[in-house]
């Protein structure tokens, strides 16, 4: 009896792939400069705000009324002078320093509730129900019962800051703790891991996106809150960051220095969003491989 003979299926041409040598690697032709320049982030940003700036420029030329809305040009004169003056970054200064006390106090809280809503069924409860009923409540409308309470001063401004930050981060934390996988879960309680040191060790770094897209959210809300909250301020009380340098030249008819003063609040949040996020990500979350 013949053995069968095994006979390997032909290889239609056209799929056969060559492995190219290093030759032909080292003298394929490179991408064209438009092609590696438009697959950079930063240039189609760039070119998206050179765009949204022209486009300013015509409208204002278009209406040409200083009063009514500047040119780039004279808002950029506003800007510099209120840097070298020292006006605009001494108002900078105090929004700055209000936000950032408000912004990690209520990152705190928000921590506390979410680390209490993964450990026992009562907390979890608690942020069901205050989620529910504050989230959907504006900061500033909390802003005239925080007048009655704290009068005008900086701790009216922390209790709408903190309103602002707890409940959208509190949500995407627990939101990030929930889908940790079971396993991971588990392998932590094998370890003796429970309460807190569970939270920590276990489901903080597992959530990281989740509470880094949370902390973004309570940064742009906080940060809008601030300014509005010292706009009121303003007109209550005289003084006041960002948000008072605003409004004071709204009333004294220095539009351009209302448009440098709104440069300065878009200028922080993009140097917010980009410096100090986006290396926080890079440095955790992609380096461990957590989000592509």
């Amino acid at each position: 009896m013949s053995t069968p003979q095994f006979m390997e299926p032909p290889v239609r041409p056209e799929f056969e792939a060559v492995p190219s040598t290093p030759d032909q690697v080292r003298h394929e032709a490179p991408l064209p400069l438009a092609k590696r320049l438009t697959d950079r982030a930063w240039v189609r940003k760039t070119l998206i705000a050179l765009v949204l700036i022209g486009i300013w420029e015509l409208a204002a030329r278009f209406v040409d009324n200083d009063l009514l809305l500047p040119t780039f040009s004279a808002t950029c004169a506003a800007f510099v002078q209120g840097v070298l003056s020292g006006e605009l970054i001494e108002k900078v200064a105090i929004s700055m320093s209000v936000l950032l006390r408000g912004y990690f106090l209520g990152a705190a809280l928000a921590f506390l509730l979410t680390s209490l809503a993964v450990s026992t069924r009562i907390g979890r409860d608690i942020l069901s129900m205050l989620t529910a009923m504050f989230n959907p409540l504006p900061s500033i409308a909390l802003l005239p019962l925080a007048l009655l309470w704290f009068g005008l001063g900086t701790g009216s401004l922390l209790f709408v800051l903190v309103h602002s930050v707890l409940w959208p981060l509190a949500l995407n934390t627990y939101a990030g703790f929930q889908a940790v996988p079971p396993t991971l879960r588990m392998t932590g309680r094998n370890y003796g891991l429970t309460g807190l040191r569970h939270v920590v060790l276990i489901l903080v770094p597992a959530a990281l996106p989740s509470i880094l897209a949370g902390l973004r959210v309570g940064w742009a809300f906080a940060w809008r809150t601030l300014i509005a909250a010292e706009l009121v301020f303003g007109a209550s009380s005289g003084k006041g960051g960002l948000g008072w340098y605003i409004f004071q030249n709204r009333n004294e008819l220095y539009t351009d220095r209302v448009f440098a003063g709104l440069a300065a609040v878009i200028v922080i949040g993009l140097a917010v969003e980009h410096l100090v996020f986006d290396t926080v990500e890079r440095v955790t979350v992609r380096r461990w491989g957590v989000q592509s």
